[in-house]
């Protein structure tokens, strides 16, 4: 073998080795978080019953099963939820330790301290889709074309629509603390944000839209003006996690780059 050849073994190795450090830190990463779910949704399982039946309150007849694990798995998708909701921290920050590895001690330290927040808008948006978005949305299905179909709902299929409805809502809510966060890490400004206002309402039309899960206007306005009041808010945080900082008008990072 050359001095050729095995230099240029070498450098192959030098630049696969990163790539590989960064598929071992993934996969540590999302153990961690698969067992911090599995720790939620085991905490979870205790009240799944209950959190059923608040979803089974917007239906205005019984839901039917038709197999015999039909009912057991839905109660533990409902279970799964509530997991998701406790280990929302901890799937973050693995999530956002992993995407910027070279954060400072105070940017860490900023984002340790609102992962608390993280569950607390997660469950907020639950809590909305359960409450207010669903109760809508089940009341317009449920009597559309009522004098010609009869309505009979499955639970499995039911729950799968709520749970997911609910997942992507409490995504959507995350929209004020990630702007907070982006702004502490010095990724955005307030100011940045608000000259995006306007391309913000059609964002919230076009997710609204997606998100909604019937075609009516109402139902759209619902989700939508939520969620415009979510980036407004998340432009309010963004200015908070920037006072007393001169360059308020661009970014640190960005002038750096």
């Amino acid at each position: 073998m050359t001095d050729k050849t095995i230099t240029q073994n070498v450098s192959v190795q030098d630049k696969e080795l990163p790539l590989i450090e960064h598929l071992l830190e993934l996969r540590t990463r999302l153990i961690r978080s698969a067992i911090a779910l599995a720790v939620g949704t085991a905490i979870s399982v205790v009240f799944a019953k209950r959190g059923l039946e608040i979803l089974l309150l917007p239906l205005p007849f019984p839901p039917q099963t038709l197999g015999p694990s039909e009912a057991y798995l839905v109660y533990f998708r409902v279970a799964l939820i509530g997991g998701a909701i406790l280990a929302m921290p901890m799937i973050v920050y693995q999530v956002v330790a992993f995407l910027l590895p070279g954060m400072l001690p105070n940017e860490r330290r900023y984002l340790l301290t609102s992962l608390p927040g993280v569950m607390v808008f997660f469950a907020g948006g639950v809590a909305f889709a359960a409450f207010i978005m669903m109760p809508a949305a089940i009341n317009f299905m449920s009597t559309f074309l009522s004098d010609i179909v009869e309505q009979q709902w499955t639970l499995d299929n039911y729950v799968s629509f709520v749970t997911r409805m609910m997942f992507w809502m409490g995504m959507v809510f995350q929209t004020p603390l990630l702007l907070f966060i982006l702004a502490k890490l010095d990724l955005v400004t307030a100011k940045q944000l608000a000259r995006f206002r306007k391309y913000a309402v059609l964002v919230c039309a076009i997710v609204a839209a997606v998100v909604t899960p019937t075609p009516d206007p109402v139902n759209m306005m619902i989700v939508m003006v939520p969620l415009y009041i979510l980036f407004e808010f998340g432009v309010i945080l963004a200015r908070i996690a920037r006072i007393g900082r001169k360059d308020e008008g661009v970014s640190p990072r960005s002038a750096r780059s």
